[in-house]
């Protein structure tokens, strides 16, 4: 049962019969679930929701909020996809995973700018998937691209994978295009998430993957390097992520955790894997969020770690598939 309104002070003028509220009202204050929970209500009831920091009457039927929450916050985030493999045998190196990023006007993938903040609500659960590098496994085929990460409304593509050291197989297009092998063209990157794959130019050299800061080189004479990766310092210090992988023969890896020809890109940094004999996986994304330290995350399905910052908290997602949610 709801409690009803208790007036502090009223003073009515007997001149004038009008009510003075020389002091606020007070209502039962009530968590979102404390007032579902509530029985025996009728239409005109009132409580202060402490979940959503607003008013709620009740109509008959439901609680109905009164202004949108007050508690409402601005959040900053960087959001990585998984990185593409390298082409097998002779293949192109992997392509980096889509880079998006919102914090502190840093650029994001392939020279797009730092996107709007997202303001959260309290109470809401906000969809986060955290996505997975292209595989290592197979023969004679191109590299697997990468998974996409998301978080919210953001969706980062993942990775094109490399092309493959058939000559018959081509790299394929992500947030950042995989590398061409023999004389393909490299492929394509995702607008304001990475760059193109390099070519590759004749007998068995092939271009680099595609990073988030540059577009992977091509054939050289001896391979591709991966294009390199861009930099963020979202957790408090400049971090260097989603680098391309290095095409076969003897590709170098793009700064920020992609695969020299032959290796695997880091995990966590979205890096494109290397082409080569034995094909390297792409490295798996990451989801960085940045918000006041006055609010605690809750989290469901992920792993994740929180670290304080100045004023602020900043939580990492290494893996999963779930939801997170803000008190």
């Amino acid at each position: 049962m709801v409690s009803k309104i208790k007036v502090d002070e009223i003073e009515s003028s007997q001149s004038g019969g009008s009510v003075d509220l020389n002091s606020s009202l007070s209502f039962d204050s009530k968590t979102t679930t404390e007032m579902n929970a509530l029985t025996g209500m009728a239409a005109g009831d009132t409580i202060y929701n402490s979940t959503d920091g607003t008013l709620y009457v009740y109509n008959g039927s439901n609680w109905n909020g009164m202004t949108g929450s007050t508690f409402q916050f601005s959040l900053s985030w960087l959001v990585i996809a998984g990185g593409g493999a390298g082409g097998y045998a002779g293949g192109g190196g992997g392509g980096a995973g889509g880079y998006r990023s919102s914090y502190n006007g840093e650029t994001s993938g392939g020279g797009g700018s730092a996107e709007a903040s997202i303001t959260i609500t309290p109470g809401t659960n906000y969809s986060v998937t955290v996505g997975g590098g292209g595989s290592s496994s197979g023969t004679g085929n191109p590299g697997t691209s990468g998974s996409n990460s998301i978080f919210g409304s953001v969706t980062s593509i993942g990775g094109g994978g490399g092309g493959g050291g058939d000559g018959a197989t081509l790299p394929s297009s992500g947030g950042s295009g995989g590398g061409g092998s023999y004389n393909d063209s490299g492929a394509s990157g995702t607008a304001n998430q990475g760059y193109s794959g390099g070519a590759g130019t004749g007998g068995s050299n092939s271009g680099g993957g595609g990073g988030a800061g540059g577009g992977g080189s091509n054939n050289n004479g001896s391979g591709g390097n991966g294009g390199g990766g861009a930099a963020s310092t979202i957790t408090g210090s400049s971090v260097t992520r989603a680098g391309g992988g290095g095409g076969y023969n003897s590709g170098g890896a793009g700064t920020g955790g992609g695969g020299a020809f032959g290796s695997s890109a880091t995990a966590n940094t979205g890096g494109g894997g290397g082409g080569g004999g034995s094909r390297g996986a792409g490295g798996s994304g990451i989801v960085i969020l940045r918000y006041p330290n006055s609010y605690t995350i809750s989290q469901s399905g992920l792993t994740l770690s929180t670290a304080t910052v100045g004023t602020d908290k900043v939580t990492t997602i290494t893996a999963g598939t779930g939801s997170v949610s803000w008190s």
